[in-house]
């Protein structure tokens, strides 16, 4: 399995990237092809300090080449227009082999 894993940083209206992210982009997400499976999940940080991103957002794919073949799609290139939408505190993205786990 191979994931992308996107890190938001700070919006600077919160209220506006929540609405915008949950009513559209993760609508556009989930018609990406090779998915199988997309979680999201606020940021907190261990220490209590401020965490660096506001949201993390992971999404597992069969291998690279299902990974590549999606992000060439029709429906992952509306996906990575949109991020200029809403994500004001801009957007990190990495892959990852994943070694152990589910």
């Amino acid at each position: 399995m191979v994931k992308l894993i996107v890190l938001y940083g700070h919006p600077t209206d919160p209220a506006a990237f929540d609405a915008h992210y949950s009513s559209t982009h993760a609508d556009l997400v989930a018609k990406m092809p090779g998915v199988r499976r997309f979680e999201v999940a606020k940021c907190t940080s261990v220490d209590g300090s401020a965490s660096p991103y506001y949201l993390q957002a992971e999404l597992w794919f069969d291998d690279a080449a299902a990974l590549q073949g999606c992000l060439a799609s029709p429906e992952g290139r509306a996906a990575a227009a949109d991020v200029p939408n809403f994500a004001t505190g801009g957007a990190t993205m990495l892959t990852g082999e994943v070694l152990a786990g589910e």
